[in-house]
């Protein structure tokens, strides 16, 4: 099929407002929409919405509140309270399942693709949901865990098709939240989807480059302990990327010790390839561009919060990345301990995800979509 055949296509895509991270695996797949002649549109707001627009500034950006998640200053209660945020996020997941209905009519859009955002389903239109969490790690357990693998089966149900941004086999990057005993009859492993690209050319600059990210107070939780034991390891280089995209401050806070606010993408991608190794949080998509670049790293989980705590405990025990806890991490035994590990190069194409998308646009030129039914 010739791609001037898709031109007319119009796909919505939207990223949930959980983190920035849902927003940034999303690009590569908005390039690929673009390189298959589709017109994209985006839905989001705030942050999510200027990162894009900042990538993307001809497209069409509709504003979709997002599910306004707070978070514990106690690492001990986060789970506790997003349980409590519950009823909340099923109210916006009806208000945006109500603003498709609108939306798709108004815009003639042709398919949707949602990251994580429940509510983006539609019976005439072909719709994907993206998640690398098929089995929701909490706090609480296996009972807990069971009841919400099935309330997320029962809406993954609801699309057309679930793309999973992960490797099927058994090197992967998520262990069980992607790979539990069952998965949903319309998933599909994609592979990795990272906006960052290789380049041999990139000279080594840094020992370290530390990427500060999560929500407060942990994130400046994390900040402080850094430059503290950083200041205190003699002979480091270091870059130390604060994570407040709003600020542009950049300051030698020792001889060797560089910080900055925030680096846009070209400059990530750049840092990342010159640094020795990452020290950063073990957020799925912070995970997949690792891999993308095939670097090294140790991982910092967010306290309390389940399912960065998983994966840096499945990466550690797979030999691929040292995974430490916040409240026990010291660098000079972090730096040593990471030596014995591998970082992760899992021997397939890691833009697997692209012959997916070009896939997918071909389809929607193919016969209806089946309305599909919720068990």
């Amino acid at each position: 099929m010739s791609t001037n055949s898709l031109v007319h296509k119009k796909i919505l895509i939207a990223p949930l407002d959980w983190g920035l991270g849902h927003a940034t695996r999303d690009i590569p797949l908005i390039r690929e929409l673009l390189n298959a002649g589709c017109e994209v549109l985006i839905a989001a707001e705030g942050k999510h919405a200027a990162l894009l627009s900042a990538e993307f500034p001809e497209l069409t950006v509709l504003p979709l509140p997002g599910y306004g998640i707070s978070y514990s200053r106690k690492g001990i209660f986060f789970g506790l309270k997003i349980a409590r945020q519950v009823p909340r996020i099923i109210r916006a997941v009806r208000s945006e399942q109500a603003w498709l209905r609108r939306v798709v009519d108004e815009h003639g859009i042709s398919a949707v693709i949602s990251d994580n955002r429940f509510g983006l389903y539609h019976d005439r239109i072909p719709t994907v949901f993206i998640t690398h969490q098929l089995l929701i790690k909490t706090p609480f357990g296996g009972p807990a865990e069971k009841l919400l693998q099935q309330i997320n089966y029962r809406y993954i149900r609801r699309y057309t098709h679930c793309w999973i941004p992960d490797f099927a086999g058994k090197t992967n990057l998520a262990g069980e939240l992607a790979h539990p005993a069952d998965i949903p009859a319309n998933a599909r492993y994609i592979g990795c989807l990272s906006r960052f690209e290789t380049n041999p050319a990139v000279r080594r600059q840094y020992d370290i480059l530390a990427l500060i990210s999560g929500p407060e107070p942990q994130r400046t939780n994390l900040e402080t302990l850094l430059l503290r034991q950083l200041r205190e390891t003699p002979g480091v280089k270091a870059l130390v990327v604060s994570g407040k995209p709003g600020e542009k401050e950049r300051r030698e806070v020792s001889p060797g010790i560089v910080q900055v606010s925030h680096l846009g993408a070209n400059d990530l991608n750049e840092a990342m390839l010159a640094a020795g190794i990452v020290i950063s949080r073990s957020g799925y998509t912070t995970l997949m561009d690792l891999a993308k670049l095939g670097k090294n790293a140790i991982l910092i989980p967010t306290p309390g919060q389940s399912e960065q705590e998983y994966l840096g405990k499945f990466l550690r025990k797979q030999g691929l990345f040292y995974s430490v806890p916040q409240h026990r991490f010291h660098l000079a035994e972090a730096l040593d301990a990471a030596k014995g590990y591998t970082g992760f190069h899992p021997g397939e194409p890691m833009d697997a995800y692209k012959k997916v998308v070009r896939d997918f646009v071909a389809s929607l030129s193919e016969t209806p979509v089946r309305t599909h039914a919720v068990n």
